[in-house]
């Protein structure tokens, strides 16, 4: 799924289900020694991702840790995204040079719980979610919005080292032509954006898809 939402600059690697992993570097080990099962396998099985995306690019396969606000280190000259939700795990990377920034969400196709559109959108896209589940009851939009502000937030977090709230992009879901479960969306920045390559940014723009039970969202921020 969130291969056909990248550029062709980007690798990626999917999981689906409960399969058996390698086993987590030391220093991985170390970060969840205290969590929960199910903690421990979404953090293998995303991590068996990234080293797969790794070995895609050449690159040795090593260790990802959590840093700041949770956002993963990736080796020099490396970006990427990481995303996990139930049965499902996938990993994106890029070499710098590509592109400038990146961001994968992935979510379970359902509606989001009660409070939760209310605390996340903003007046004019919950207006343009009513317009789209009017037209294509089929998709979850709130679910799909709540990912598209999570791969926007992973895009954005890596050019600034900031907390970007969900207020602070509006988001506009355009469906895709003659297919109502993909398309587009374009994220307008309501506070500063990154400065790339000498140019500030005031969008990011990005790709969507339903399918599996699952909703997936993508961001790619090209060097300007």
């Amino acid at each position: 799924m969130i291969e056909d939402l990248l550029t062709p600059a980007t690798v990626s690697v999917e999981a689906y289900g409960d399969e058996e992993h390698p086993p987590l570097f030391p220093e991985e080990e170390a970060v969840v020694a205290r969590a929960v099962p199910k903690r421990r396998r979404e953090f293998a099985a995303v991590r068996a991702c990234a080293r797969r995306a790794m070995e895609k690019l050449g690159v040795p396969p090593r260790a990802v840790l959590p840093g700041e606000r949770g956002a993963p280190g990736w080796p020099p000259g490396l970006i990427g995204s990481m995303t996990h939700c139930d049965g499902y795990a996938a990993a994106a990377l890029a070499r710098a040079g590509d592109l400038a920034s990146l961001g994968i969400d992935a979510e379970t196709h359902q509606p989001l719980p009660d409070g939760v559109l209310e605390a996340v959108a903003l007046p004019a896209e919950a207006e343009r979610l009513r317009a789209l589940a009017a037209t294509h009851p089929e998709v979850h939009w709130d679910r799909l919005l709540f990912s598209a502000k999570e791969s926007v937030y992973k895009a954005w977090f890596p050019l600034t080292g900031k907390w970007l709230d969900f207020s602070e992009a509006d988001i506009d879901v355009l469906p895709g032509d003659g297919d109502p479960r993909g398309g587009r969306f374009s994220a307008r920045l309501l506070v500063p954006g990154p400065l790339v390559g000498g140019r500030r940014l005031d969008r990011f723009e990005g790709r969507w898809t339903v399918g599996r039970g699952l909703v997936a969202t993508a961001v790619s921020v090209p060097h300007t």
